[in-house]
């Protein structure tokens, strides 16, 4: 059976609608954030039922502030790990009334679609498949429309892309997009700085860094109207780390600057990048092998041979070659970041 992956999502019995995260996962669980959850006021609906946007955004604080509700209605979805030696949502196998998977609901929206937001999934997947040369089997689309939940006057559309070759290869059509008149349009310089401003207040970064982050991002734009975003994802054979090969524990926070050795690893989420010559805001470990952001605002943004500067939560890990690594929307950590160093 396919492996557990980034933004696959589950269906507990009780409705609540969790999107998977990573890849690190128990054997008898799946690692993943509450996202929707029955409502009777819902925007977001299927069939009779009606959902609420759990969070209004992906950030580790509002990861976290789920698990008050967990705790209070639904404590069987929260897991103190033994790997990674924190609490995190999850859900059980025995728990799941239904796993939805990317590429599947695709594969049955390309030969079906049933209201104005699905054609335009379809015509934007032709449309990328086309441009790029790959496969539809290597895309999927996760969110609201992976769940069937999705409302056409509001919700976007999101696509998977599996595999370092294809997630370049759709990447690079991406951008050629961008250089002719075409029907895949970046965001404008007034979406730019919305974008810019909405973060604002979630990030320690200046206006001035967000806009370089807005210019920097591939994955997002316009299609017929419509937001649309790309999100890479590992295929089987590029999940690597087993449950338990690793172990991980929280040494505090650290500030420091380093050169980008790796980037090869960052178009995924979470993002790894190998770091060298790291100096750090006063004392610490000389042996930081690597960033690893759980923030998708950091993924695929800096290259090999870029002298970055971070703040995060320093992590030992445990391994046959023991390191550390500094974890970017560490759980329980403050406002954590990556830019180029000045």
């Amino acid at each position: 059976m396919e492996r557990p992956k980034d933004r696959d999502f589950v269906e507990t019995a009780e409705g609540l609608l969790f999107c998977v995260v990573g890849y690190l996962h128990p054997p008898d669980r799946y690692t993943a954030y509450l996202k929707y959850a029955p409502s009777g006021d819902g925007k977001w609906s299927r069939g009779e039922t009606s959902y609420r946007r759990v969070i209004p955004y992906y950030h580790v604080s509002q990861v976290e502030n789920t698990y008050d509700l967990l705790r209070e209605r639904y404590p069987q979805y929260l897991h103190s790990c033994p790997v990674r030696n924190i609490t995190v949502s999850s859900v059980p196998r025995a728990s799941v009334r239904e796993y939805y998977r990317p590429r599947e609901r695709l594969q049955a929206l390309l030969e079906n679609p049933r209201d104005e937001l699905e054609r335009k999934l379809n015509d934007l997947s032709t449309i990328l498949c086309g441009l790029s040369g790959l496969d539809s089997m290597d895309l999927g689309v996760t969110g609201s429309l992976l769940t069937r939940s999705h409302n056409p006057e509001f919700s976007d559309i999101d696509i998977t892309v599996y595999g370092l070759e294809a997630s370049r290869r759709l990447k690079e059509t991406i951008l050629e997009t961008r250089r002719e008149k075409s029907a895949i349009q970046p965001f404008n310089a007034a979406k730019k700085e919305a974008w810019s401003d909405s973060r604002a207040g979630r990030f320690p970064l200046s206006p001035g860094e967000l806009m370089e982050f807005a210019e920097r991002r591939w994955n997002y734009g316009v299609f017929s109207d419509t937001y649309f975003s790309i999100h890479p994802v590992r295929t089987d054979e590029e999940i690597t780390e087993e449950y338990g090969d690793n172990t991980y524990e929280q040494r505090g926070e650290v500030e420091g600057v380093g050169i980008v050795s790796d980037a090869s690893e960052s178009i995924y989420l979470p993002a790894i990048y190998g770091l060298e010559d790291v100096e750090l805001e006063g004392s610490g470990p000389s042996d930081i092998e690597r960033i690893v952001s759980f923030e998708g605002l950091f993924c695929d943004m800096f290259r090999s041979g870029e002298r970055v500067e971070f703040r995060g939560i320093l992590e030992r890990v445990t391994s046959k070659e023991n390191h550390y690594r500094v974890v970017i929307g560490g759980a329980g950590s403050r406002p954590s970041f990556i830019k180029r160093a000045a």
